[in-house]
């Protein structure tokens, strides 16, 4: 990844687009980067990755609700270190 300032993008837009396609251009202001210049399919990998972890985390979000509705009473009260112990003394 190549990293330029703000002023040097503005001068050199053309060839920092040409740039984007074999690899990412950081762009940045005040010595922090402010934004990345991407290709497109550098930028549709990003948006799949994006699209399997929402479906991932609401998968995960399903699954917990599901398990709470199973819960029995005396489950619920049990403590992450009762649950700790419980597994070791099973091992």
């Amino acid at each position: 990844m190549i990293t330029v300032t703000s002023a040097e993008a503005q001068n050199k837009f053309g060839q920092l687009l040409d740039t984007a396609q074999r690899e990412t251009v950081a762009i940045t202001r005040h010595g922090r980067p402010a934004a990345f210049i991407v290709s497109p399919r550098e930028m549709g990998e990003l948006l799949d990755a994006r699209r399997r972890r929402s479906k991932a985390v609401s998968n995960l979000q399903k699954w917990s609700a599901q398990a709470k509705k199973r819960l029995k009473p005396a489950a619920a009260k049990l403590s992450d270190e009762d649950i700790v112990r419980l597994v070791h003394e099973s091992r």
